[in-house]
């Protein structure tokens, strides 16, 4: 199944590459840390079921790489969008990472029956998208790069349009990585067919857009559920958002 648009998905059988419909980011080198891409065989080994600290600590104020995370007030975000371990209902193999747009909620399928479920933010109207991928690089306190398209739709993005110097072969621009960076404190890459789709599960400063449909189509996390995700998944893991 190609990732697509959803009004796209439903209404042709072959649906244009992702890359063309939407995304937020464009494509850019990475900047920032990355994690070595393992050869995935099987099922993935992802250890025994996670016990998670009370949600006070889980959502408190971190620092991370030299920078700091504000707590989240934990207790103004619905429940069931908070951390925490669920019985697996998704039916996919251990070690996929599964995004049911529907509850807006993120699993990573444990193997054991169980599942981690997060909650996310997804995109609006006109930004959704579904199929199958893999994550295909991982980075810590990403740049951003918004699409040319963005920045057309949201002219004071201006100043963080991106170009290519081919002389040095480094793109320049973006916003530097940060606190109020749209990507958050990680962002994993959603690739398909081994080519960036421009979309991404990543970090995000807003805790209250979590449960919403209100990005250009990414998956967003609360920062401190995005690191949490990150540190657990490697490159090359599945993706399935429905």
């Amino acid at each position: 199944m190609i990732l697509s648009s959803r009004r796209q998905f439903l209404g042709f059988a072959a649906a244009a590459p992702l890359a063309a419909v939407a995304g937020c980011t464009q494509t850019a080198p990475p900047e920032g840390g990355t994690t070595p891409r393992p050869t995935i065989t099987g099922a993935m080994p992802f250890g025994p079921e996670p016990r998670f600290p009370p949600f006070s600590e889980m959502y408190g104020q971190k620092n991370d790489d030299g920078f700091t995370i504000p707590a989240i007030p934990y207790e103004r975000v619905p429940e069931r969008y908070l951390r925490q371990v669920v019985r697996d209902t998704t039916g996919e193999k251990p070690g996929t990472v599964v995004v049911e747009t529907r509850n807006h909620y993120l699993y990573l399928t444990l193997g054991n029956g169980n599942a981690i479920r997060y909650g996310v933010g997804l995109g609006r109207e006109g930004f959704e998208w579904s199929g199958r991928a893999e994550v295909g690089r991982k980075a810590r306190w990403p740049r951003w790069f918004p699409p040319a398209e963005m920045i057309d739709r949201e002219p004071d993005l201006e100043k963080y349009r991106a170009s290519y110097n081919a002389s040095t072969g480094i793109w320049e621009g973006g916003m530097e990585p940060g606190i109020m960076n749209p990507l958050g404190a990680r962002a994993l890459y959603v690739y398909q067919d081994g080519k960036d789709t421009l979309y991404r599960l990543h970090g995000n400063p807003v805790w209250s857009s979590i449960g919403q449909s209100v990005s250009s189509g990414c998956v967003r996390l609360m920062n401190q559920d995005a690191i949490d995700l990150h540190s657990r998944v490697p490159e090359g893991t599945p993706i399935v958002v429905r």
